[in-house]
């Protein structure tokens, strides 16, 4: 069964909103895990307009399924991932003034930097994955950063699916094919719900970890954060 890790920046952006502790994040995290997810993702920013740097150690005090941490590896990210050890840590291109992530990493322009900071992480354990976009060039040069997983971006896939679901799911199964020939594990997230995931979940070969936030939390205020977990779990089986 691929992992759900649930990206819970969303339910900081709402405590932020007014300040104080309501919704309580650690009580989330902690039901989020109690109701069956198997992950907890996190994407601290330098202006901490959701999760805050000291809602990442608080929170990985608590989570008991797998911590992943994503993010630009500026030094300071690089310094709290290496404080925090998560089980992984998923690099993204994203500026500090980005609203979401809006892009992949170029693998063969940023591959020295990329095998650097890379190393860091592997020297004390740490699993890295890299946000990419579904092109088989850039999967193909992404085992010469020292990766151990590619997270697929895919926002383009949530585009064009309810036009044509067949059209939009190409580039992603080729990349995927690639990645299973190199021996890269395949995460993917960004904009995946309950309308797109199972479709994904059926046609992307090897495909091991889903990191869904917003889809998510917006459908919890319907259906309730049990249920909903529940609902993205059963598009997983």
């Amino acid at each position: 069964m691929v992992k759900l890790s649930v990206n819970v920046n969303k339910v900081a952006t709402l405590r932020n909103a007014r300040g104080g502790n309501v919704p309580n994040l650690p009580k989330v995290v902690k039901d989020c895990e109690r109701f069956g997810a198997q992950g907890i993702t996190v994407h601290p920013r330098p202006d901490e307009r959701h999760i805050r740097r000291d809602d990442v150690y608080k929170i990985n005090e608590l989570v008991t399924t797998e911590f992943n941490i994503e993010g630009y590896p500026s030094p300071e990210f690089i310094d709290l991932v290496l404080e925090v050890k998560p089980q992984q840590v998923t690099l993204v291109p994203d500026p500090p003034d980005a609203l979401t992530s809006n892009a992949g990493w170029d693998t063969i322009k940023n591959r020295d930097f990329l095998r650097e900071v890379i190393s860091i992480f592997k020297s004390k354990g740490i699993r890295t994955s890299i946000f990419i976009e579904p092109d088989e060039k850039q999967v193909a040069a992404a085992p010469d950063t020292g990766t151990d997983r590619i997270e697929l971006y895919t926002e383009d896939y949530a585009r064009g699916f309810s036009q044509n679901k067949e059209k939009a799911i190409v580039s992603f199964i080729e990349s995927a094919k690639v990645a299973n020939s190199l021996g890269l594990g395949i995460n993917a997230g960004h904009d995946l719900s309950l309308e797109n995931l199972k479709y994904f979940k059926q046609n992307i070969p090897g495909l091991l970890e889903v990191s869904i936030g917003h889809a998510l939390i917006s459908d919890a205020l319907y259906y309730g954060l049990q249920n909903t977990i529940q609902l993205y779990l059963k598009q997983l089986q």
